[in-house]
């Protein structure tokens, strides 16, 4: 079974994620620049980190640049947009996953950035939710619900939300790391993320597993930690709540979220909003070079055929041919 694969059935929280992906047992060259391409083709190691919402496909094209390049070594570790974005621009390591859009004074810095795929956040709920029969399936949320438990902080019932007589207290959980998906949800509500109410808790699979845990609880979750890559429906445990976007007081086929299918068509078409539907980034200090530069290059050709496999969202024809404008010559 490949990591991808394993870190998907095996849900990881509390700690940061730090998996180091071996992809040959040669010395590794100097980070991120290859050596002479002779009959031995690149050597050397890329070294990444950053957003969760990103670390399952970044692994699996680890695993595929290794196929075609088995002397490339290329370590990945999970930590959060923001520490992504400070390792790369401190030197620390060769590429920055970046879940959220790349800030002014990131670009200052000497920020260089593309983007390699799309992906969304969307709200999850505990799977025995008392108010999932009693009108929640059927209603979905509003985005008024969700400006009032994140961003207003105040103490609704399932029931004033799902519009029955269900009087548990809803339990509101949001990220303690900085993070794309916390700011991206954020975005969508009118705030940052410093102004999220409810319980911190660390990295993706951790706010998964604390909704898990929670009957009562809502958090929210990038589409690869919602919903599993085997059945395409939520992770077990988990529900994921549809936006009712039009606000009929229903949820309409074009914005059903019950499987991950549906989800991604309601992202492809629109219909589910932007944010908090974004494209995820690569950034480097300065400029894509060397071998970082031809792993990147990699990642927006051939790289894209393994998107739609991982359960992300392909980048327009557009947007590939200007990313690999940013990149520019070899």
């Amino acid at each position: 079974m490949t990591v991808w694969r394993l870190l998907r059935v095996f849900p990881i929280c509390g700690l940061i994620l730090s998996i180091a992906l071996s992809l040959s047992a040669c010395s590794p060259q100097s980070a991120g620049r290859p050596s002479a391409q002779g009959a031995g083709g690149l050597q050397g190691t890329v070294r990444v980190s950053g957003a969760w919402a990103l670390y399952p496909m970044m692994v699996r094209w680890g695993e595929e640049f290794q196929k075609a390049h088995p002397q490339v070594r290329v370590d990945i570790s999970a930590g959060g947009a923001g520490k992504g974005v400070a390792d790369a621009l401190a030197g620390m390591v060769d590429i920055g996953m970046v879940s959220r859009e790349i800030r002014p004074e990131e670009t200052k810095q000497g920020a260089a950035y593309v983007p390699v795929v799309k992906d969304a956040v969307v709200p999850a709920v505990n799977e025995a939710n008392p108010a999932l029969e009693k009108g929640l399936k059927a209603r979905g949320m509003k985005k008024q619900a969700f400006v009032d438990l994140w961003i207003a902080g105040k103490a609704l019932t399932w029931g004033q939300i799902a519009g029955s007589d269900t009087q548990d207290a809803v339990e509101v959980y949001t990220r303690s790391d900085a993070c794309g998906a916390a700011e991206t949800w954020a975005k969508y509500l009118g705030g940052a993320q410093e102004d999220l109410r409810g319980v911190a808790v660390y990295g993706d699979p951790g706010l998964a597993d604390a909704i898990k845990n929670d009957v009562l609880g809502v958090g929210y979750n990038n589409l690869n930690y919602a919903y599993d890559a085997g059945t395409g429906k939520p992770v077990a445990g988990l529900w994921v709540v549809p936006i009712d976007v039009n606000e009929n007081g229903k949820v309409d086929p074009e914005e059903d979220l019950s499987t991950k299918e549906k989800a991604i068509k309601a992202i492809v078409s629109g219909v589910y909003p932007s944010p908090p539907a974004r494209d995820l980034y690569l950034v480097a200090k300065g400029s894509f070079k060397g071998l970082t530069g031809e792993f990147v290059r990699w990642i927006l050709t051939d790289g894209q055929k393994f998107v739609d496999e991982v359960g992300y969202i392909r980048l327009a024809p557009a947007q590939v041919e200007s990313a690999l404008k940013t990149l520019g010559g070899r």
